[in-house]
């Protein structure tokens, strides 16, 4: 990535990834990464243009849309993974 997302690119992303969405990983560039499969929740995108997930192992760790590799879960979104990852 060259510098930060434009504004038009971080908007596209809070609408690509709103909260609530179901994101798996694929691979992430970070010296702790999350585990390849994991499934996480969106939690937000900053103004960063990262997108904040808080993940079923009980992680919370952003994801770099340019940088890491994750796809939209085949559910999207459901509230039945949010629950069980409230506790």
């Amino acid at each position: 990535m060259r510098g930060f997302p434009s504004r038009e690119q971080i908007q596209r992303y809070k609408e690509m990834y709103p909260k609530g969405t179901l994101i798996q990983l694929d691979h992430m560039n970070d010296p702790y990464p999350v585990p390849a499969g994991t499934v996480g929740v969106v939690v937000s995108v900053d103004d960063g243009g990262n997108v904040q997930v808080r993940w079923q192992n009980g992680r919370t760790l952003a994801v770099i849309p340019e940088a890491d590799q994750f796809h939209v879960a085949e559910d999207g979104q459901t509230e039945e993974l949010d629950m069980t990852m409230n506790g």
